[in-house]
């Protein structure tokens, strides 16, 4: 699919994707109204006078098109909460989940492509079951069991890093990776081992096939074979997979976010989905599925990139 066919998607998804949202959240227990009124939920007008400033009690369709106006327009809401920005709120916290999903997602990249080559190469070997042992707990540790652990061992008992809390990377860039350090990697073991386990299966099918083959007759090192000829190709359906993995790290982590205390998506959307604050709730989801979005269209450049042949697509 051509590039411009992808941008053109780009609309509609979103279009369905606030149709969602909105529709589904509807479905949620209870009345923001009575949540918001707080002690006064018992006067009938304090709750009549909340559903008309936040528009509740007009039909369906006309609350949606009210809100899909704002958003087009560049507002995203105010939370029926706080009685912030959205817009604001979604500023404060990106950066310090984006600032997470990035080194998860380094960490997850440095561990997990390397072990899948490795176990590629060394298939049926001891370094292939070693690999596949270690990915497949990777995949079976709970992030939030492996987040408790690492507070009591490097923080409890050997006081090497904090055990919990955030500060900013613009206020003291040191102390921001110690505490993000354990959490990064909490969230990168999992994603590492999906890659690994990727990367070995694209690998095993591509050092089969003749082209490599041909490589090797030709006299070249088995370095050059498996890093210019092998890997470049394998890594292709590795780049969707980590797109989809980092859209998903910047979605928020909610377990992670909450084991560390980590003020990022995740806690603000649990907060959010409990209070009822739907213009959060939809202000989140809309901006996750336009990151979803923007990474995969930079996965279909990165094709291009690692396999020039597919520009004359």
């Amino acid at each position: 699919m051509k590039f411009g066919q992808r941008l053109a998607q780009i609309v509609p998804t979103l279009i369905l994707v606030s149709i969602l949202v909105f529709c589904l959240q509807q479905l949620m227990p209870g009345d923001p109204a009575l949540v918001l009124a707080g002690e006064e939920r018992g006067d009938p007008k304090v709750l009549a006078q909340i559903r008309d400033e936040l528009w509740l009690d007009r039909p369906l369709p006309i609350q949606y098109l009210h809100w899909v106006g704002n958003v087009v327009q560049g507002n995203l809401g105010y939370s029926w909460r706080t009685r912030q920005p959205v817009a604001q709120l979604i500023g404060q916290k990106l950066p310090v989940t984006a600032q997470l999903a990035v080194m998860a997602f380094a960490i997850a990249i440095l561990i997990g492509i390397p072990t899948g080559v490795i176990a590629a190469v060394k298939r049926n070997t001891a370094w292939d079951t070693i690999a596949s042992a270690i990915g497949l707990a990777g995949l079976s540790m709970p992030t939030f069991w492996l987040g408790i652990l690492l507070i009591l061992l490097i923080s409890v008992d050997l006081g090497w890093l904090p055990p919990s809390g955030y500060v900013p990377l613009t206020q003291d860039p040191w102390q921001s990776l110690a505490t993000t350090i354990m959490p990064a990697f909490v969230l990168g073991n999992a994603i590492a081992a999906i890659l690994m386990r990727h990367t070995r299966s694209a690998m095993v099918s591509v050092l089969d096939q003749d082209y490599v083959r041909t490589a090797r007759a030709k006299g070249l090192s088995g370095a050059r074979v498996i890093l210019k000829h092998a890997l470049r190709n394998a890594l292709i359906p590795v780049v969707t997979l980590g797109a989809l993995e980092l859209g998903t790290l910047l979605s928020g982590a909610v377990l992670t976010e909450q084991v560390f205390s980590i003020p990022g998506f995740g806690k603000m959307v649990v907060d959010a989905v409990f209070n009822r604050d739907y213009p959060v709730v939809q202000g989140v989801v809309l901006v996750t599925a336009f990151l979803f979005i923007a990474l995969n269209l930079l996965a279909d450049i990165l094709y291009v990139l690692i396999n020039p042949r597919l520009r004359r697509a």
